[in-house]
């Protein structure tokens, strides 16, 4: 889980009667598919001749640039999960991460779902005794992607919603 019970107005958008501007909507789309993208190789490695996760990836931009309607980037973000449902690990986890990116378009706080399956996949890769380290690793070079339009608000996100994304963000 990791939407919470109550929904952030800062994560819907103005014209559905929230705070978030589209900028800033686009913006968080940009910032999880970067997150999802830097360890997107966990999955081609083990996957490489399945395309679905890179492709929510390439949806999520083309959303943020206007080029295809919310619904297509959802639908992406779909077939990149099930991807992720045939395996386990951090090949799961990365897929998972580019699902989550791609339905940012329809729900702007799964930007922490990106990022927080990101980490989980830098988790799951690293050599035992070192994915807490691969995670805190994955997690400031996530915060140092951040754009500063919307550094603030996901900083605050992570801090609110830090336990039901596993506490990842303890960075």
């Amino acid at each position: 889980m990791i939407l919470p019970k109550d929904r952030d107005p800062r994560f819907i958008t103005i014209r559905r009667g929230g705070t978030l501007t589209d900028l800033n909507h686009q913006l968080l789309a940009l910032w999880a598919a970067a997150c999802a993208e830097h360890v997107l190789y966990l999955f081609e490695a083990v996957q490489p001749a399945d395309p679905r996760p890179r492709q929510a990836i390439e949806q999520t931009r083309a959303w943020a640039r206007g080029e295809i309607r919310m619904s297509q980037s959802r639908a992406a973000g779909g077939h990149a999960m099930a991807a992720a449902r045939e395996l386990s690990g951090a090949a799961r986890h990365a897929a998972s991460a580019a699902g989550q990116a791609a339905v940012v378009a329809h729900v702007a706080a799964h930007e922490l779902g990106a990022a927080a399956y990101a980490i989980k996949a830098a988790r799951a890769a690293a050599s035992k005794g070192e994915g807490e380290s691969a995670g805190r690793l994955e997690c400031q070079w996530q915060r140092a992607q951040l754009p500063e339009a919307i550094r603030e608000l996901v900083l605050d996100d992570q801090r609110l919603r830090n336990d039901i994304c596993w506490s990842v963000f303890d960075c």
